[in-house]
């Protein structure tokens, strides 16, 4: 999913993946640092991450700061060679890279600017910041996990949860004897009832929380490998489909000119992972598929995204600008800034989809979503909602999480993901919680219909394509 990060590019990506258009209005304050050979030299805080970053010539560090607390996250160093004043790039361990400007982060694959705010020093908290380890105490990871979802979850009043009548009915179960086990059953009680598939927290090794929508599933490659065999043989009449991206991708012509292209990822293309890698290769399939020939004959198009797990939402971008002939409004962004008002956000960033230099397809397309359409899936589909020409969505409702995934780490050294941004329609609607909707609902990949090999949703599609 966009993004299970774990490892420490998880928290530096979490940050600033993915936004939505031109950084926000907020801007480096006086006395800029300096923008010569050293590049933007100095201590940031990002607009609405709860993160300072403390940028020298050759490293970049981070710090995860709330209210009451200040721990060091990840870290990357200066790529050789790379940038020009007053930019400058820098790669963590994992592969990410990260450009810096005054004013401004990008990370390498997303689809916009994290503003920034240039601080004189660093906050005293992170002066003496120690690093995370299972010594610390349980009260005080209690108290920062805790804050940390106070300061930066959006969605409290959305899903009916008191998160101060939490805190007072959980936090006398916290002491300084709580097991591992006792406070991890403790801190899955609080998350459960979100019912968020981008909240999870992991102790690194067996103890895992994660959850879905009530009624949907996860993707997972089980049932990804079960869906692709059963669209094979019923959809497809038997006849293997053109596979790309590591199977990830797959595309068939079908009778009477038109089209099927499956989606179970936006990521996941390469070995190495890499953005750079990944979006040469879905580059490449995208060229594959809309060929002049092609794109000249189609009638109609069917992209199922009904097992898709998500990954980068400028791969998604990139395939819709794949499907119009002029530019339009796909989404705006904003994120939680306000560590006391849930109610208060960045102002909204607007992204639109430009359309591609190759062959371009425009003719009607017809959207399958599910519940295991999941984040990247979603915004990609949410794109598609201006998109010039005749678009269906069929199915069922998406899973409803559509936010980069803001990693933090406890200081017991546990890892904690949970969103803290919004996607907007142009009318201001988020689809969080209960996903995007569809035009013509029909059951998806439900046992009945596996039994009785039949596939309502892409038998729909053929109906209303033309």
């Amino acid at each position: 999913m966009r993004h299970r990060r774990a490892a420490a590019a998880a928290v530096l990506l979490a940050l600033v993946a993915t936004t939505a258009g031109p950084a926000a209005a907020a801007t480096a304050g006086p006395g800029r640092p300096p923008t010569g050979p050293a590049g933007p030299v100095g201590i940031w805080r990002l607009d609405g991450y709860g993160t300072v970053l403390r940028v020298e010539s050759g490293r970049l560090q981070e710090y995860q700061v709330t209210g009451i607390s200040c721990l060091p996250g990840a870290s990357a160093r200066r790529v050789p060679g790379s940038g020009s004043s007053p930019a400058f790039r820098y790669a963590t361990e994992d592969g990410e890279v990260l450009t810096v400007r005054p004013g401004s982060v990008h990370v390498e694959g997303s689809v916009g600017d994290r503003a920034t705010r240039r601080l004189t020093s660093l906050p005293e908290r992170c002066r003496a910041a120690q690093e995370p380890g299972p010594a610390a105490d349980p009260v005080a990871t209690f108290d920062v996990f805790w804050q940390t979802f106070a300061e930066n979850y959006p969605f409290f009043a959305a899903k009916g949860v008191d998160w101060k009548a939490v805190r007072e009915s959980h936090r006398p179960r916290v002491h300084a004897g709580t097991t591992e086990n006792e406070l991890f059953a403790v801190f899955r009680d609080m998350l459960a009832p979100l019912h968020d598939a981008h909240v999870h927290l992991s102790d690194g090794g067996d103890r895992f929380f994660g959850e879905v929508r009530p009624g949907t599933v996860m993707p997972t490659l089980e049932l990804e490998t079960r869906v692709k065999e059963y669209i094979q043989e019923v959809d497809l009449g038997g006849r293997a489909p053109q596979e790309f991206a590591q199977g990830r991708v797959s595309y068939a012509d079908l009778p009477d000119g038109r089209g099927y292209l499956r989606l179970s990822g936006f990521g996941g293309y390469t070995e190495s992972g890499d953005f750079a890698s990944e979006s040469a290769e879905l580059d490449r399939v995208l060229e594959s598929v809309f060929t002049t020939g092609r794109t000249a004959r189609l009638r109609g198009l069917v992209i199922d995204l009904r097992i898709n797990g998500g990954g980068s939402d400028e791969l998604g971008l990139r395939l819709a600008a794949r499907l119009t002939d002029r530019p339009y409004f796909a989404y705006a962004k904003r994120v939680r800034n306000d560590p006391a008002d849930a109610s208060r956000f960045t102002r909204p960033q607007p992204l639109y989809v430009q359309p591609a230099r190759g062959p371009r397809y425009t003719g009607p397309v017809a959207v399958l979503t599910g519940g295991s359409t999941v984040s990247a899936g979603e915004t990609f589909t949410q794109a598609l909602l201006e998109r010039p020409g005749r678009t269906v969505r069929i199915g069922k409702p998406t899973q409803g999480v559509f936010s980069d995934v803001l990693g933090r780490t406890l200081p017991n050294g546990w890892e904690l993901g949970l969103p803290n941004e919004q996607f907007l329609t142009r009318t201001g609607r988020t689809f969080d919680g209960p996903g995007i909707p569809v035009d013509i609902t029909t059951p998806v990949f439900t046992e009945e219909e596996f039994t009785t090999h039949h596939d309502s949703a892409f038998t729909a599609a053929l109906r209303h394509l033309p």
